[in-house]
């Protein structure tokens, strides 16, 4: 059977409260609750709320396993703002437990969907992440990231902005040409550009060319 989206949530604010014993207990008797049927979307959120729960109990390396088997079961379904949270908590847990570079990985993700999603607050939230981990927060992913892998590669959605930027360069416009064209400022296209080669992981003009020409 199905559950109300409720328990996960319950089982964070018993981590945030360090009520991590009431947590387990709580968290064990929900999982072996027999189901008929698996949901995808229902077992992310089980499998994120024990990945929580395991990083608040330092063992970062089982949180990460549980984290990564949340996002992968979210693969192919359109489903951004649960996506987008489960990136969070997996990228602030693994910053707390010292593993920066997966952090920022993660965090990256988590700040794209929801500045796609148009949640201001959360964006800042994972800036202020993205600052805690010491590494620059727009650098661009590499794709072969095994937690890019994860999450079901490098994120494509494009603000409205950003696909007609893409376009533009994509096409051979320089950056001049492009701010022309849109009525933007050259500093403001070089700023969607950036976030258009993190969102695309690639490295430059002509792969980003190259990527549009063959977007398989």
């Amino acid at each position: 059977m199905s559950f109300w989206p409720w328990q996960d949530s319950y089982v964070n604010a018993l981590v945030m409260t360090d009520q991590l014993d009431r947590a387990e207990e709580f968290l064990e008797a929900f999982e072996a609750v027999p189901r008929e049927r698996e949901i995808p979307s229902d077992q992310a959120r089980l499998a994120w709320a024990r990945g929580r729960l395991l990083a608040a109990q330092g063992d970062p390396d089982a949180a990460r396993e549980r984290f990564e088997d949340a996002l992968g079961r979210l693969r192919g379904l359109n489903r951004p703002y649960l996506r987008a949270r489960i990136s969070f908590a997996f990228g602030q847990s693994m910053r707390r437990a010292g593993k920066r570079r997966l952090a920022s990985s993660v965090l990256r993700t988590a700040r794209d969907l929801y500045d796609t999603l148009g949640a201001g607050t959360y964006v800042e939230r994972c800036d202020r992440e993205l600052k805690a981990t010491g590494l620059d927060p727009g650098a661009v992913p590499d794709p072969s990231d095994p937690v890019l892998a994860a999450l079901g590669g490098p994120q494509v959605q494009l603000t409205a902005q950003e696909q007609a930027v893409a376009e533009l360069v994509a096409g051979g416009a320089t950056n001049k040409e492009t701010a022309r064209a849109l009525f933007l400022a050259e500093k403001t296209v070089q700023y969607h550009l950036t976030r258009i080669y993190g969102k695309l992981g690639v490295r430059s003009r002509s792969e980003l060319a190259a990527r549009y020409r063959d977007p398989g």
